[in-house]
């Protein structure tokens, strides 16, 4: 991330160009004393300055005033990371004012402002109160607002919608949610097949497998993600728990997700023994529950692999994984721990022998 740095280009400029501070105050009709207080950051140039000496230089202003307003994906994914773990281990009220910060500074970045609200909403959940946690979950929906209003990038609006309805939903305002979201609920344009078809006819056969790979794997996931939600809509009618535990299980073990994915399917053992817990059926929950402990054992965070079916694929999934690499690994054993031993849902099964086995087994992973 860049800061406003005029003082090193005005020294860079001027040397560029073999002039002493007083030449330069010269032709810019200011003191040398001037020129030497804005070299050494003790003062910057009025504003009605800064055009002559962008001019005398050759360069933009922005060059001028070594300004970058936009942030790179990567620095993006840095501060995320960083303020998601300061949450565990800093003051909140502080972590949220660093958040609000980068905010202003890069307030015409959107991708950075469709990080920020997204940080600003999983925040929320942490809050110390209700009245807090509610202006936190408002303050990323002005932003997601902003960036589909502002924005041309049409992936950041279809982004920035949904998360404006998901903060529809944390704010209890679900009529709001179906009008953003009934329309964009469409049948899903196959454009791999497209793209894929098109690599072929130009012989480029290791595009067209890569981009068929990349979107298999994009939608078994996305299911993953939507059968976990099913399952917690269908928590009291345990036939159809089952059916969809079973289905999500074998689709689980028919793509190897343990191994390619195991982010993609660890709320799931969670989501569904809640849904046991609720049938009375703590058999099944336990079952899931030792799943779920067996996963989190690994050395799982939110990486992404390739296998001998995936095997096309490695550096598609490298680029879209560098930013959840940078969450510490600590900070993702610790939430898996939390999401069962803080788990109200499952506070019935303290006394059992095997779900306190269960908890032994999480708590010596982190």
């Amino acid at each position: 991330m860049k800061e406003i740095n005029i003082a090193r280009t005005i020294i860079n400029k001027r040397k560029e160009k073999g002039l002493t501070q007083e030449e330069l105050a010269n032709h810019i009709g200011v003191s040398s004393a001037s020129v030497s207080k804005w070299e050494t950051s003790q003062s910057y140039p009025d504003i009605v300055l800064l055009p002559q000496l962008a001019s005398y230089f050759n360069i933009s202003i922005d060059e001028l005033m070594n300004y970058e307003p936009q942030m790179t994906k990567r620095d993006i994914a840095k501060l995320y990371c960083k303020l998601y773990e300061g949450l565990s281990h800093k003051p909140f009220d502080d972590v949220i004012e660093q958040c609000r910060e980068a905010i202003k500074k890069y307030f015409s970045c959107f991708p950075l402002l469709l990080q920020m609200g997204g940080f600003l909403l999983s925040a929320s959940v942490t809050a110390d109160d209700s009245e807090k946690a509610s202006e936190l979950i408002a303050e990323a929906r002005e932003l997601f607002i902003r960036v589909k209003k502002e924005s041309d990038d049409a992936e950041l609006i279809r982004t920035a919608l949904y998360m404006e309805a998901c903060c529809a939903i944390a704010l209890i305002l679900p009529d709001e949610a179906i009008e953003l979201l009934e329309k964009a609920v469409v049948p899903a344009l196959p454009n791999e097949v497209l793209l894929a078809s098109a690599y072929r006819m130009t012989e480029r056969n290791a595009e067209a497998e890569t981009v068929l790979q990349a979107g298999i794997y994009q939608n078994i996931v996305s299911a993953l993600g939507l059968l976990s939600t099913y399952a917690m809509f269908e928590t009291e009618n345990q036939s159809k728990l089952d059916e969809i535990a079973s289905r999500t299980l074998s689709l689980v073990d028919s793509f190897n997700i343990k191994e390619l994915q195991p982010s993609a399917i660890i709320s799931f053992y969670v989501v569904a023994a809640q849904g046991y817990v609720v049938n009375q059926d703590t058999e099944k929950s336990l079952d899931l529950l030792e799943q779920y402990a067996e996963l989190a054992s690994n050395d799982i965070s939110f990486r992404a692999n390739g296998d001998g079916f995936f095997n096309s694929i490695h550096d598609w999934l490298n680029e879209n994984g560098k930013e959840n690499q940078l969450i510490s690994h600590e900070t993702v054993k610790q939430s898996l721990v939390y999401a069962v031993t803080d788990n109200p849902a499952l506070s019935v099964l303290n006394d059992n022998p095997r779900f306190q086995r269960i908890v032994k087994k999480l708590e010596a992973t982190c």
